[in-house]
């Protein structure tokens, strides 16, 4: 084997070790910079701009202030919910005239809101879909989460809910609850864009 032989191997075998090298640094900085189990993903483009001028959703509390849509609300109390780490709040909301909402706030990874009302007359959930109130629902997902509750929310101070939510094409929500072992309730629910969702928080 002559000198020119020997170099053209070595190159070759000094290529084959820096891409396998090159493979392996960058599965540990795929898998350093994947969020770990449990630990919700986060919006790389969220700046907080918008939560400087319009509050924190992710930080409401019982006593604040929440404007929606020009109405506004007071947040009388808090659940605290966690689906094996992944967790996400229900605010109970009530107005000047008494009449009350659920607003959810959650993390997926973009921002996620939505105004809940409670309803009656709805079937059972389990089915792949549902008819009521003339549209069709179709299941979207469903679970059981641990929950604890802050100031009034008319639950225990914590506990367990089973959960089951459909969709309708027009993006139409439909979702079910039972706490404990109490039975299913139904509720409705509108998506919120982050404009449509206005803050005071009160002091501590």
């Amino acid at each position: 084997m002559n000198v020119l032989t020997g170099l053209l191997i070595l190159v070759v075998v000094l290529l084959i070790i820096a891409v396998v090298v090159a493979v392996v640094m960058g599965m540990r900085a795929r898998k350093a910079s994947s969020p770990s189990r449990g630990d919700a993903p986060k919006d790389p483009f969220n700046t907080g701009d918008q939560d400087s001028l319009r509050g924190d959703p992710r930080e409401l509390k019982a006593g604040d202030i929440v404007e929606i849509r020009g109405i506004t609300y007071t947040v009388r109390g808090s659940l605290r919910l966690d689906e094996g780490g992944w967790k996400w709040d229900e605010h109970l909301l009530d107005d000047s005239k008494g009449d009350q909402l659920w607003l959810s706030v959650e993390e997926d990874p973009d921002l996620e809101m939505a105004a809940w009302t409670p309803v009656t007359g709805a079937p059972e959930p389990g089915p792949k879909s549902l008819e009521f109130e003339g549209r069709t629902y179709r299941s979207d997902e469903s679970g059981t989460a641990k929950f604890r509750s802050e100031a009034t929310t008319g639950l225990d101070e914590a506990g367990s809910v089973r959960y089951h939510d459909y969709e309708a094409p027009d993006g139409s929500m439909l979702s079910f609850e039972a706490y404990g072992d109490a039975g299913w309730e139904a509720s409705t629910g509108t998506e919120l864009g982050r404009y449509d969702v206005l803050i005071y928080p009160t002091a501590d």
